[in-house]
């Protein structure tokens, strides 16, 4: 693919790559790309918040850009998948299958194409990762995306990279808060401070992306209060009552509050004891 042929996002950055190859297909113009990016020490609290954040914009008109990495980019790609979002992966390796980086992500790879999703490279097909086209795939995944979402990183971790790259590009940098005291989430919070937007939910995702709920599929256009979407997006995946807590910030009884007016509402149900969306 060569420069022309780039979607015009990543024309726009001064130091695109003079061509790109490509296996699969990118996501329509209709979706907006969302680069999800995080590091590979990840805490539980990382995990579940990228995991929920990227299930709530099932419906969406939202592809998932990552990496394919250890860590937090395949935990991404995994969550798009099963959101049924696209999902675009940017190589540090060429895109021949004995040359996909990481080895163990093969399979996942497969699973991204099979779906429609797309993995691209400025690399020739046989091409081994080196050092430095790990930094070089960064400027090409935050160069493609209108925002960044930065999920977890310590202060000095490479994922900073791509967030710092996305501010050079006038891009929107997203961010998730951690607690005070967390090194894995750090250098998150200390993106926060220097302006990225602060994210709580998918629908902060949303506004900065520019999308209203009614572009959402029918079954995502709900009237929820803010306590009562928190726990119908914590649903990215059926579970017990008991599990809900552990997935949301919210104190236990307004959990409880809120569960009972989304059954009600009839976005979500039971069945086998474990709580679902409808």
């Amino acid at each position: 693919m060569g420069f022309d042929e780039f979607p015009p996002l990543l024309r726009e950055i001064p130091d695109a790559p003079r061509h790109l190859y490509i296996r699969g297909e990118f996501p329509s113009e209709a979706y907006v790309p969302l680069a999800v990016v995080g590091s590979r020490k990840y805490s539980t609290y990382g995990k579940r918040m990228c995991e929920q954040l990227v299930a709530s914009l099932a419906g969406y008109p939202v592809a998932i850009i990552s990496g394919l990495a250890l860590g937090l980019d395949s935990i991404a790609h995994e969550a798009a998948l099963k959101a049924g979002l696209p999902t675009l992966a940017v190589m540090p390796s060429g895109l021949d299958d004995t040359a996909l980086y990481p080895a163990s992500h093969r399979p996942l790879a497969r699973r991204i194409l099979e779906k429609g999703g797309a993995l691209i490279s400025e690399y020739e097909p046989e091409a081994r990762p080196a050092r430095w086209t790990f930094l070089a795939r960064n400027r090409i995944m935050a160069g493609l995306s209108r925002a960044t979402l930065l999920i977890e990183a310590a202060e000095k971790s490479g994922t900073l990279v791509t967030a710092r790259l996305a501010l050079d590009y006038n891009r929107e940098v997203l961010a998730i808060p951690h607690p005070l005291g967390s090194e894995t989430g750090a250098g998150t919070n200390t993106f926060i401070r220097l302006g990225a937007t602060l994210v709580r939910s998918g629908a902060d995702i949303l506004e900065a992306l520019d999308i209203r709920v009614e572009e959402a599929s029918p079954q995502m256009r709900l009237d929820l209060s803010d306590d009562e979407r928190e726990v119908y997006e914590a649903l990215y995946e059926p579970c017990e009552r008991g599990e809900l807590s552990g997935r949301c910030v919210l104190p236990q009884q307004r959990v409880n509050v809120a569960l009972s007016m989304l059954l009600i509402k009839g976005a979500v149900r039971e069945e086998l004891g474990k709580v679902l969306r409808n």
